[in-house]
């Protein structure tokens, strides 16, 4: 029995002596498998005979265009200028003189954007050229020129009045359904016996 006794105390004191060493071991391997996160800290160094160049630029520039003066669309050329000349008025202002001064430059002065016959008449430059002759002054610009008139209707209207599209056109109405205008590229002044669309009729306070 004493024996027996004697076996059990020490394989105890055998098992305290491996419990107290193992821990630690076990307890090292935990820590080296599964170590503390720490902070990343990174440095770096910049060699001071490295310059600082500004990035490369491809061979393109941007020119901002210039003004150009109005020219024809190239279907439709400029007429040569027909001008030598007229007979200026020899009467006061009346719808049938100014009619018979207008008529002068049919055929004569091509469609441009100037206001004189000796260039070209744009059709406000054209009004405005044919109602100076009578020492009447009008501005450029058919809805500049309209405003200085009042409206009247198509069956009072009469030879001197204005013919007008807004914002579009002007010319001068020849008192029997037609007018005289400077019309388009291309063309000379003209008289066309029927006019288009339904455009109104200005007569000036003249």
């Amino acid at each position: 029995m004493s024996s027996i006794v004697a076996k059990l105390g020490a394989i105890a004191v055998a098992g305290a002596l491996i419990a107290t060493t193992a821990i630690p071991a076990y307890a090292s391997l935990d820590a080296q498998a599964a170590p503390h996160p720490q902070a990343a800290v990174q440095s770096f160094a910049v060699d001071a005979t490295v310059a600082i160049t500004s990035s490369a630029r491809d061979g393109y520039a941007v020119t901002m265009p210039r003004p150009v003066a109005p020219v024809a669309p190239a279907s439709a050329p400029v007429k040569a200028n027909r001008y030598t000349g007229v007979a200026p008025p020899t009467q006061g202002y009346s719808g049938t003189a100014l009619i018979q001064y207008a008529a002068q430059f049919v055929g004569l002065v091509p469609y441009g954007s100037g206001n004189s016959p000796t260039t070209s008449f744009s059709c406000d430059g054209y009004t405005q050229y044919v109602f100076a002759g009578f020492g009447i002054s009008l501005p450029r610009g058919a809805d500049h020129q309209a405003r200085l008139g009042v409206r009247v209707d198509k069956a009072s209207a009469v030879a001197g009045d204005l013919v007008y599209w807004p914002g579009q056109h002007i010319g001068i109405y020849d008192g029997a359904g037609g007018m005289y205008n400077s019309p388009v590229w291309g063309r000379y002044v003209e008289h066309v016996s029927t006019l288009w669309g339904s455009p109104l009729f200005i007569r000036l306070q003249v």
